[in-house]
């Protein structure tokens, strides 16, 4: 079976049920009484409108038309499509579109800069590259140095006179879905890392990994037909589309959110009715802090119908949960484990009976192996640190042109994945830290996830990361970037005092007050951070061991 016929199958069942709703919420609009009115009121940017959905069979209707048009272009089985757009209405249809026309998709992440973008199209061999508005400036610095994209859809109006609309293109193609063969063991995309060590690498993947990753995901979350999901990461990332995969499996509504404040997450659970939310720490943190500020007011939002939060992308600090669950006491919570070599999220997962074990990635989900092994790939015991490993659908064929990096992280079926853990008593992985983010501190390992959980806990904290520098004698010295809450000051004797209940050796040895930079789906930017304070001289560090 390939993913395509989930939509083939829900265009039947559901043909006028809604698949999609997008909104784009601004502080001007807030003012409407809800945001379908303010989308019949809208007036100011009809190119952007307040509020859009499509059915199931709008869904299917437009991935027909759009692989169509591919194939009257002369597009092969195979090709490479890019897509480079913000979350939008017609992102999965493009998609899918993709897809159905036997090529293979390449979603490119929306901060790329223009090399970067070139980049990542170079390297996967993109031939037709779709694009928006938000884009023009970065393409139209390099569309003449991409020899190998031969043909540039546009989505929207008055795009580059190097483009085609493509919405309005498709409108001219059939609505019949293609005669294309395609096997569960064709290629299907190509995803990027996140790039923490240079340029990304190109991550291939099949139709029977995509398949895999709806089945994994609908099994940990239940999804029904009549879930309502509120994707609001970008859809780039298989974190957010493969989430979204129990939607499809399930036939169920989504909703993509442009925009994360906090009053407009909680106006979207009320308003579209939403049971399921995928949130980042940060974003949680967020609607937690404005809460406790005084800035929101839960009464004057429906939340019964809310049954499943779940957080993933990052280590999550079992103190956030504990605030979440006393202003949310009947939520289901989950965590969720995964990386694009794995297909996004599921690879292990903590799972909503766990609640207890949070702190905890949870075990190997459904289809998937997991254990953590030592640098000869054998097994350590219980309690010891070591590197996680997967085994499951999800793992990637190969580091696209790249056999040397996909050596690297793969043993047979086994996807390495960089990631330090432990396993406690009762078979639950803890994640310890990034396998390159370790401190070695006068011989002494650092792990600066334990650091930044502890450090999480000071109430006048809100965000914090913990790098090494470089320090002559030790070699090493954990030091400590907080960010700290809106309204509210905090010194470094203050941090130096509450650290004292950790070990010595694993005390910040220089504190930083600053902003955290997180990319898309929430990771802290270790390397930016280390080119920042990393790149000085450090003499001055308060070596206080």
């Amino acid at each position: 079976m390939i993913i395509t016929e989930f939509l083939e199958r829900n265009a039947r069942l559901y043909k006028n049920e809604v698949a999609l709703v997008e909104i784009n919420p601004s502080d001007e609009r807030d003012r409407a009484a809800t945001w379908r009115e303010a989308s019949l009121i809208e007036q100011a940017n009809p190119n952007m409108p307040y509020r859009r959905e499509m059915t199931w069979f709008e869904f299917d209707t437009k991935a027909n038309r759009f692989a169509n048009l591919l194939l009257s272009r002369g597009v092969k089985k195979g090709t490479k499509v890019g897509i480079l757009l913000m979350n939008c209405l017609e992102w999965l249809p493009l998609y899918f579109g993709t897809l159905k026309a036997g090529c293979l998709a390449v979603p490119l992440n929306f901060r790329y800069a223009s090399d970067e973008i070139k980049y990542c199209v170079d390297l996967a061999d993109v031939e037709i590259l779709i694009f928006g508005e938000e884009f023009i400036s970065r393409i139209n610095e390099i569309y003449k140095e991409m020899p190998k994209v031969r043909m540039m859809f546009y989505v929207g109006d008055n795009g580059p006179d190097y483009t085609e609309n493509v919405m309005d293109r498709i409108n001219y193609c059939s609505s019949i879905a293609p005669p294309v063969m395609i096997d569960e063991e064709d290629y299907a995309a190509i995803y990027f890392s996140s790039g923490t060590t240079g340029f990304p690498k190109a991550i291939l993947h099949n139709h029977k990994a995509l398949v895999g990753s709806c089945r994994t995901e609908q099994n940990h979350h239940g999804q029904t037909h009549d879930d309502v999901f509120l994707c609001i990461p970008p859809l780039y990332h298989t974190g957010a589309k493969m989430h979204w995969f129990g939607s499809l499996l399930s036939g169920s509504k989504a909703v993509l959110l442009r925009g994360v404040k906090p009053e407009w997450i909680l106006r979207a659970v009320t308003e579209e009715k939403c049971t399921i939310v995928w949130l980042l720490v940060p974003w949680a943190q967020d609607i937690l802090d404005a809460i406790e500020a005084g800035k929101i007011d839960l009464n004057h939002y429906l939340f019964d119908q809310w049954r499943l939060m779940h957080i993933g992308a990052q280590p999550v600090p079992p103190s956030l949960i504990k605030r979440w669950l006393k202003y949310f006491p009947h939520h289901q919570y989950d965590t969720n484990y995964g990386l694009s070599e794995s297909l996004g999220p599921g690879c292990v997962h903590l799972g909503v009976e766990n609640i207890d074990k949070v702190g905890a990635i949870g075990k190997a989900g459904y289809l998937w192996e997991a254990k953590v092994v030592d640098d000869d790939f054998n097994e350590v015991p219980q309690g010891e640190v070591g590197e996680l490993a997967v085994k499951g659908p999800g793992v990637m064929l190969c580091y696209y042109k790249n056999q040397d990096a996909t050596e690297e992280i793969k043993r047979g079926d086994w996807l390495l994945t960089g990631d330090m853990a432990e396993v406690d008593e009762d078979g639950f992985i803890t994640l310890v830290d990034r396998k390159k983010d370790v401190i070695i501190s006068g011989g002494e390992n650092i792990y600066p996830v334990q650091i930044e959980a502890f450090l999480r806990k000071h109430d006048k904290i809100n965000d914090v990361a913990v790098i090494g520098l470089p320090e002559p004698r030790l070699g090493e010295i954990a030091a400590a970037i907080i960010q700290v809450k809106e309204g509210m000051e905090c010194t470094q004797e203050e941090i130096d005092e509450f650290c004292l209940e950790l070990p010595r050796y694993k005390r910040p040895k220089k504190v930083i007050f600053a902003d955290i930079p997180r990319n898309p789906t929430g990771k802290i930017e270790k390397p930016k951070l280390r080119e920042i304070y990393a790149g000085g001289s450090v003499v001055d560090a308060q070596n206080k061991g």
